[in-house]
């Protein structure tokens, strides 16, 4: 009986909250999954994970082992790799999340980079606009943009993401370009918030190193970084969002800068990871992705 690999399967079990995905994951049929984590079970004599007809839900005992065992076989990864003649050759899986708009418009663009230069690595990517839970779900790295508010993960700051104000050229026509603050009380705005029902904060600029926020009115609100950029595109207000993800839009005149001199404070981008000793797949992906998004930044 090979534990470690009892050990992988209850971790990608955990990880899909299903036998069915993960036994499709490993290349294994299901019925073997299903030893492997009963094996597990009977020789741990605890009950790992509860099932139900509709989802696999890890439980206290499950979830403590869970994390035990992700940290293990990072370890036990990167021990395989110190003796092989091929020191710099990396295989194994590397699961990453961030927000959608990133990874659309500047990682996916630029990963082939990445492949090429470590074939073996297997890559998931995940892209929402959620926080997504980091241990729960299984992810070895989360970028997260906006404050970071769990202590337990260790951070890594990157350059903070410079912001723009920006309409589209219709708007505009609509209703007039806005040239001072004291103009913005004539135009629209349109607002974004994490949740639904949330009180917007309306336009926001840095004053004297101060950040301040302007009420304006609006006809729209969202909570999806792709949804506030189709209402601008569409006409319907200002918007305030990182400069990376709209600057196709600035160059081809889809959309129109405005008030550089009120820009929105720059947005804090963190990568996350559970453990300070990472395996070096993990490390490689993460010194790529911050030398990709320094270069953004600095464009």
């Amino acid at each position: 009986m090979n534990k470690l690999e009892l050990l992988r399967t209850f971790v990608r079990v955990s990880e899909l909250s299903s036998f069915t995905q993960a036994a499709d994951s490993l290349r294994l049929p299901r019925s073997t999954v299903s030893d492997q984590v009963q094996a597990l079970e009977e020789l741990l004599g605890t009950r790992l994970l509860q099932r139900t007809t509709r989802k696999v839900q890890a439980t206290q005992d499950g979830l403590l082992l869970y994390e035990r065992s992700r940290e293990l076989l990072a370890q036990m990864d990167e021990l395989e790799g110190l003796f092989r003649q091929e020191a710099t050759v990396l295989a194994g899986r590397v699961r990453v999340d961030m927000p959608t708009v990133l990874a659309r418009k500047v990682v996916l663009p630029r990963l082939a980079e990445f492949t090429r230069l470590h074939p073996g690595l297997e890559l998931e990517l995940s892209s929402t606009d959620r926080r997504v839970d980091l241990v729960r779900e299984g992810f070895d790295l989360v970028l997260r943009i906006g404050p970071v508010l769990d202590a337990s993960l260790v951070a890594r700051p990157l350059e903070p993401f410079p912001m723009v104000n920006c309409a589209s050229p219709a708007y505009l026509d609509a209703f007039g370009v806005p040239r001072s603050l004291e103009d913005l009380s004539g135009h629209r705005l349109v607002h974004y918030v994490s949740t639904l029902g949330a009180r917007a904060p309306g336009f926001e600029y840095l004053d004297g190193g101060k950040v301040r926020h302007q009420s304006m009115a609006g006809s729209l609100t969202v909570n999806n970084a792709e949804a506030y950029e189709a209402g601008c595109l569409g006409g319907l207000g200002l918007i305030q969002a990182p400069l990376h993800g709209l600057r196709d839009h600035l160059e081809s005149g889809r959309l129109v800068a405005l008030l550089p001199e009120y820009p929105a404070p720059p947005l804090q981008a963190t990568l996350l990871y559970a453990h300070r000793r990472l395996p070096r797949r993990v490390q490689a992906f993460m010194d790529w992705l911050e030398q990709v998004l320094r270069e953004e930044t600095r464009v």
